[in-house]
């Protein structure tokens, strides 16, 4: 049962690696001292790590923790009935008829103490109980009614913070009742590797472009074989996520098919297999597909909603939006192993894996480092590094009249200066393989005149270097003058 009255917070689970400020918010929450019953909303994706932060703050505050997994609302009741009787050590188990007496009991767990309540996958329940969220509204009214001191608070958990927000937005009878809602996302890229054990930086690369920042995919889906050094990439690529006898093979299947089941499923692989292949505007993707524009703006629509897949704006035309893929894996698999699973089930990842190695490092590995590259001009990249505060980077192209082309600049950001927000600190070229030089930095400084020449304000943009293999002693002398900055793969991981 709940322990008598305790404000400070527990300390967190030795298991539960990193999440300090979810569990802040979700400590500060449980533990409240309020006299009211509150509510807190807890979503993620699957694989994220969303029940195992919640089972951590149950055990930790002492508190009742219900699956409620898809079943007849008679068996979800009877189920939740069960663990409610074991957790108060009752001997025999309620029988509920509907949910509004499930729901009073379990309010009734803060009448003397605070109390958590966790009820994980709250969307499969109401699926099977539409009626649910206004009972669960009326049982909040009955406390306000009776002006009883309750303390129960209530967690309600959902896989997709979109169908979350369905639930709790708008015309919800629940929504305004929310005092906290908790997103629990993956790792960000510096925390992966450390999750997973990885020291070296452009180890940490390869491993994010294949798994992301996933918690489950290094223990539940590939059971903690973590490659032992960057020889041992190649291998374990063969050994794990090209290896049928593994979970993580199949799982890139299972996300789509699990999220993007509004849409036509042969459409949705088309589409990533463009994306993955370079193709990231809809007017691209359709040509590259044979499809309608309307057909496939509705499927990026789709898979947009489920996070799928990110729609950003163009750093320099903001009418024009690129999509890139959310999820590390489903990018591996439509670029890489997509078209060679049969080769795969038939024990062959090696074979592959030599066909499609430069595939990877081409059109997953380095489009995946560009981004990572835009993380950490927002996250981790210092004030004094381009001379503001950054607050957003995208990719941008801009038209080069004199050369009849576009010129794409990889690392765009723009942030605030002096209060002034929106302007241009920095343009920057991101390259995976390429050792970068000092006409990489003309090339930077051809762009800025372009940009400065159409309006934009430049005067002050710094000019960026990124490289997973290095500098020219040349560009090494540039960025000693002041003239550029350089950010190798170190820098990415370890450095502002």
């Amino acid at each position: 049962m709940p322990p008598a009255d305790a404000t400070a917070h527990p300390a967190k689970h030795d298991r539960l690696f990193d999440r300090e400020s979810e569990w802040a918010e979700l400590m500060g929450f449980l533990r409240d001292p309020q006299p009211k019953a509150t509510l807190a909303l807890v979503s993620g994706q699957p694989r994220h790590g969303k029940t195992f932060l919640l089972e951590a703050a149950a055990q930790a505050t002492g508190g009742f923790y219900f699956d409620g997994k898809a079943a007849a609302e008679k068996e979800s009741l009877r189920r939740l009935a069960e663990r409610l009787a074991e957790y108060a050590r009752e001997p025999n188990p309620p029988h509920w008829h509907g949910w509004e007496k499930a729901l009073d009991a379990l309010f009734a767990l803060g009448d003397r103490q605070p109390a958590t309540v966790v009820i994980d996958d709250f969307p499969d329940l109401v699926g099977q109980s539409p009626a649910l969220p206004s009972m669960l509204y009326g049982a909040y009214r009955r406390l306000d009614r009776e002006g009883r001191d309750n303390r129960t608070r209530l967690v309600l958990s959902g896989g997709s913070p979109a169908i979350m927000k369905r639930l709790f937005s708008g015309p919800s009878p629940l929504h305004g009742l929310t005092s906290l809602e908790l997103v629990v996302r993956p790792f960000g890229y510096r925390q992966a590797a450390r999750f997973w054990g990885i020291d070296s930086p452009r180890l940490a690369v390869q491993v994010h472009a294949v798994v992301g920042g996933v918690p489950a995919y290094r223990g539940d889906l590939v059971c903690d074989d973590v490659p032992s050094g960057p020889d041992d990439f190649d291998a374990w690529v063969c050994r794990t996520v090209l290896n049928p006898r593994v979970p993580l093979f199949w799982e890139a299947r299972y996300l789509l098919e699990g999220q993007a089941d509004h849409a036509d499923r042969a459409l949705c692989h088309s589409v990533l297999v463009a994306i993955a292949d370079g193709r990231s505007t809809p007017g691209g993707i359709a040509d590259r597909i044979g499809a309608s524009l309307g057909d496939v703006s509705h499927v990026l629509a789709v898979m947009g909603n489920q996070q799928l897949l990110y729609g950003e704006p163009d750093a320099f035309r903001p009418g024009l939006t690129r999509y890139r893929i959310a999820e590390p894996l489903l990018a591996f698999e439509h670029a890489v192993a997509w078209p060679h699973r049969a080769r795969c089930e038939q024990e062959d990842a090696a074979g592959v894996w030599h066909r499609v190695r430069a595939t990877f490092d081409s059109v997953v590995v380095a489009p995946h480092f560009a981004q990572l590259c835009r993380d950490w001009a927002t996250h981790h990249a210092a004030r004094e590094t381009f001379g503001g505060e950054p607050r957003q980077a995208a990719r941008g192209t801009i038209a080069d009249p004199g050369g009849r082309t576009r010129l794409d600049a990889d690392v765009v950001v723009r942030g605030s200066v002096g209060g002034v927000p929106g302007r241009l600190l920095s343009v920057g070229l991101a390259r995976w393989n390429e050792t970068l030089d000092v006409h990489h930095l003309e090339r930077l400084r051809h762009i800025m005149s372009l940009l400065a020449a159409s309006g934009e304000y430049a005067r002050q943009t710094v000019p960026a270097c990124y490289s997973g293999v290095g500098f020219s002693s040349e560009l090494r002398a540039a960025e000693g003058r002041g003239e550029v900055v350089l950010v190798g793969a170190d820098r990415l991981y370890h450095g502002e």
